[in-house]
């Protein structure tokens, strides 16, 4: 059986032997929309839970439209264009708009990059904006948001630094807090601990500042057992990004969800909470995909731009866990064509001795940048082993993280095998965490 598993730019050709029990799961086929320009204007004209874009945009002196960073592959020019368009008409001038990078804690998006973001022509003529979490004189407080940690689970640690508050401060970009009109834009795909991409994540932790983001991304709150990838209900991350974008307010929001080959399968425009419900439920259709866990799994982090890093690649591990038998092998393979990430995370990896020691000592300390990441990978690592595939990142620094190395997709199923044996069970997600595998029970 010969495969593409999503990786970097060009994908990556691997053959599994027929000989092998094997299933492939993929996204549930939907349609593109045969006019992506239409149905863009359709939606901004006919939108889901409130008034027409033009309706909502007249009288306004200016606009702040959120758009994703890098680490998401959005169509932002097919959505800016009709959008940018509809509030010219309402007498918004170009510079009278803000295109306001969700950043997060991520690193800015500037020159090409940019470019390949937003496309030329909006790129010389709008003001846009990265995002910047750090600088406090850039952003509003607005107070404190309590949090829902009601039933949380997993590690627990006496007199825990982190367990000590329910509430979390909140403060957001100031550039947006002072226009008159608040747009947002996203992808929706399944998120491995929001639940979901786009809506409210777009403010929180998009344009939040970093206090906001550090105590979102806080031990408790991605260890609750509702904290997971196509989960909503009871998940204390999804209720405290809804409140932050609540406190912040967002007038409409436009999202879009795409197909495997990242063709617009759907467009959901309006309201925050009705928009955001509507594309999720359209998500649902097509990436939830019934499965028997497996031996071993092999599965991506959905190619460029979301393998660029080892940071971004953890999402392809948290997508394939509920595919996989505790004590099975996990074989990921990821382009990290930028390396391993943010140099915190890259200082946090060096401190990594085992997968009790990391999660004791996270849950004791004051939350950090981008230690979450290596959380949500301690749990894909304390069901299974996980082996990775990459030109990006050398083989001793992935041993450091408590990884295993390997050099080929087949090398590396050749391992697992003769660890599980010639009847083991494999099952293949070429685009990785863009499908959400939901585990049959398995048999007694």
């Amino acid at each position: 059986m010969k495969l593409v598993l999503r990786y970097g730019r060009d994908g990556l050709p691997i053959e599994i032997s027929d000989d092998l029990d094997t299933q492939v799961l993929r996204l549930n086929p939907l349609p593109p929309l045969p006019d992506e320009r239409a149905a863009m204007e359709d939606s901004l004209r006919a939108p889901i839970g409130s008034p027409p874009l033009d309706e909502i945009a007249r009288g306004r002196e200016s606009a702040c439209i959120v758009i994703s960073d890098v680490t998401r592959p959005v169509p932002n020019e097919k959505i800016l264009e009709p959008m940018l368009a509809c509030l010219h008409d309402c007498g918004i001038a170009e510079n009278k708009i803000t295109l306001l990078v969700a950043t997060g804690l991520h690193r800015p998006n500037e020159g090409p990059e940019l470019e390949e973001m937003v496309g030329s022509r909006i790129k010389k003529n709008y003001r846009i904006v990265n995002h910047v979490a750090r600088d406090r004189s850039a952003q509003t407080s607005l107070g404190e948001v309590p949090l829902n940690l009601d039933g949380a689970s997993g590690h627990t640690a006496s007199g825990s630094a982190n367990n000590d508050s329910h509430s979390a401060p909140v403060s957001i970009n100031s550039i947006y807090l002072q226009s008159d009109l608040k747009i947002t834009t996203a992808l929706i795909e399944p998120h491995f601990m929001a639940g979901y991409s786009g809506g409210r994540k777009l403010v929180c932790p998009g344009i939040a500042g970093a206090e906001t983001i550090l105590k979102f991304h806080s031990p408790p709150m991605i260890g609750h057992r509702q904290s997971r990838t196509g989960n909503t209900e009871g998940n204390p991350i999804h209720a405290m990004s809804r409140r932050v974008a609540g406190m912040a307010g967002v007038d409409f929001i436009c999202n879009v969800t795409l197909s495997e080959e990242r063709r617009i399968t759907g467009v959901f425009s309006g309201a925050l909470d009705a928009a955001h419900e509507s594309g999720i439920a359209h998500v649902d259709r097509q990436s939830k995909v019934p499965c028997r866990p497996a031996d071993i799994v092999v599965t991506s982090a959905a190619g460029y731009p979301l393998d660029t890093t080892l940071y971004q690649s953890v999402k392809g591990m948290l997508g394939a866990l509920p595919a996989i038998k505790p004590g099975g092998t996990m074989i990921l393979a990821s382009g990290m064509s930028q390396g391993v990430g943010s140099p915190e995370f890259s200082a946090i990896c060096g401190t990594l001795r085992d997968v009790d020691e990391f999660l004791e000592r996270i849950y004791n300390s004051p939350v950090v940048a981008d230690q979450w990441q290596l959380q949500e990978m301690m749990q894909v690592l304390q069901k299974c082993e996980v082996m990775v595939v990459t030109d990006g990142v050398p083989p001793e620094f992935l041993r450091g993280c408590l990884l295993t190395p390997m050099p080929s997709v087949d090398e590396a199923l050749q391992a697992a095998l003769k660890k599980h044996g010639n009847n083991a069970t494999v099952t293949v997600i070429p685009e990785g965490p863009y499908v959400t595998p939901i585990a049959a029970p398995l048999e007694a």
